[in-house]
């Protein structure tokens, strides 16, 4: 995957959690904390530089086992 396409999913990804968050009241204060620290870790791994595909899978493969942990 190309650094554009991997910028754009990251984007797409961050503008998903962001919409969540600023629309979904009925969210507990443990998931917006959940969802805010994914949120942190998407923009932080969006700025990284030379990432290879393998080591971006991981990250988001953290993200959604968050999620995982958290909404299941």
């Amino acid at each position: 995957m190309g650094r554009v396409s991997q910028t754009q999913n990251i984007d797409s990804l961050i503008a998903c959690l962001q919409v969540i968050i600023e629309n979904q009241c009925s969210l507990s204060d443990q998931d917006l904390l959940i969802l805010n620290e994914a949120l942190k870790k998407l923009q932080i791994l969006r700025n990284k530089k030379g990432k290879t595909n393998k080591e971006l899978r991981k990250e988001v493969q953290k993200i959604v086992e968050l999620f995982a942990r958290y909404f299941s």
